[in-house]
């Protein structure tokens, strides 16, 4: 989430809203993958899981640096990937998350009719879940694009900027955190 009210911010609201659909794509990945037993793995064999937690909060790092790094330039400064690319990131970064995979196993069959429930249930639920996660997504992201004009002013670009990516770090710290516990 606070990757995606940065690059918001930074790049406008058509990015975020790319970046969302990554992000939309990649969850439902997690649920289709999780529908067929992947989540299961991350929980018979937790190494896997904390090997994934740490590569999401390498990224987070590595997100934090470049928003960090570019905090002395225009909010433009970070513009040049494609909105194509925007998308890819958000996929990558919901397939990292390996809570994501791990929220279907232990969520999602305590609303399903039975421990032999037909897959379209999963599906039907990971659609749903999906669903009111990119609405609390583009919520963000079209709150940010209203902000734009305000935090973009010359003289506030390095503190946001500088404010998100701290926030990044926080965020790559968590899933550190979680990984390694």
């Amino acid at each position: 989430m606070a990757w995606l009210v940065s690059l918001t911010l930074a790049e406008g609201r058509r990015a975020g809203l790319m970046a969302t659909a990554g992000i939309a794509i990649g969850l439902a990945l997690n649920a289709a993958l999780s529908g067929i037993g992947l989540s299961a793995l991350l929980v018979k064999v937790p190494v896997v899981g904390a090997w994934i937690g740490i590569g999401a909060g390498l990224m987070m790092l590595w997100l934090a640096w470049r928003g960090w790094r570019d905090a002395g330039g225009a909010m433009e400064a970070a513009q040049g990937r494609t909105l194509l690319q925007l998308t890819g990131a958000g996929i990558v970064l919901n397939l990292l998350n390996a809570k994501a995979a791990v929220f279907f196993l232990t969520v999602v069959p305590r609303f399903l009719s039975g421990p032999d429930a037909p897959f379209r249930e999963i599906i039907a639920l990971g659609a749903i879940s999906v669903g009111v996660a990119t609405l609390v997504h583009l919520g963000l992201v079209l709150g940010a694009a209203r902000l734009r004009r305000i935090v973009t002013r010359p003289d506030r670009v390095r503190p946001v900027r500088r404010v998100l990516a701290l926030g990044m770090v926080a965020v790559g710290g968590w899933f550190f955190y979680t990984a390694l516990r």
